[in-house]
């Protein structure tokens, strides 16, 4: 595949207000959930003029050429498998993908994005502490002001959880719990796809 071929998603809505497709690997999975594998239809309808891609689904929308009427493909799949990536990066926002969107002190919420959500040193950096994996979580503000500097012992705190790496297929199935605000009716059979049928 060429080396403008985009396997990394956009998690601005702004630039996915208008038919975005959701983008299938070869194997008809997400290429990911979080965010979620979707391309401005822009990309998309590129995607089908270089043959990159086929068309699983389309909207009833249109958009012409002088030469050409397209509907705007709302599922594609890729031509060529795109191997996932086996390494997660260290980011604060797999970090509170990991953590749930969740205080790991008091278990508050933040999946709404509210901007309450912070991240903490278990071990403070005034203390040795490193930023790493297994040293920081994601913490409210007022937990995460409440402990400031000092050990969880100091200030009679607990994890909710031991911090630890993620791997990428534990992170690919954290994001599938927080699905974007708009899902095309297009697009559920393939984002739960393996989920267990109800009898």
């Amino acid at each position: 595949m060429g080396s403008d071929f985009k396997t990394t998603f956009v998690r601005e809505p702004g630039s996915l207000k208008h038919h975005p497709a959701l983008v299938l690997n070869a194997d008809y999975r997400p290429l990911s959930y979080f965010p979620l594998s979707l391309w401005p239809w822009q990309e998309a309808v590129k995607a089908v003029w270089l043959d990159r891609v086929d068309i699983v689904a389309e909207y009833d929308h249109v958009v012409r050429s002088p030469s050409k009427v397209i509907r705007i493909p709302s599922v594609v799949v890729l031509k060529d498998y795109v191997k996932p990536q086996k390494r997660v990066a260290f980011t604060r926002f797999n970090l509170f993908l990991r953590d749930e969107f969740c205080c790991q002190y008091c278990g508050g919420r933040d999946a709404a994005g509210r901007g309450d959500l912070t991240f903490d040193h278990v071990i403070p950096r005034a203390r040795g502490g490193i930023t790493s994996w297994e040293n920081v979580v994601a913490a409210c503000s007022r937990c995460n002001l409440r402990k400031g500097s000092k050990s969880l012992r100091q200030v009679g705190m607990t994890l909710r959880r031991t911090p630890r790496a993620p791997d990428a297929m534990e992170m690919h199935n954290q994001g599938r719990k927080f699905p974007p605000g708009h899902l095309h009716s297009s697009w559920i059979d393939f984002l739960y796809w393996d989920a267990e049928l109800e009898e």
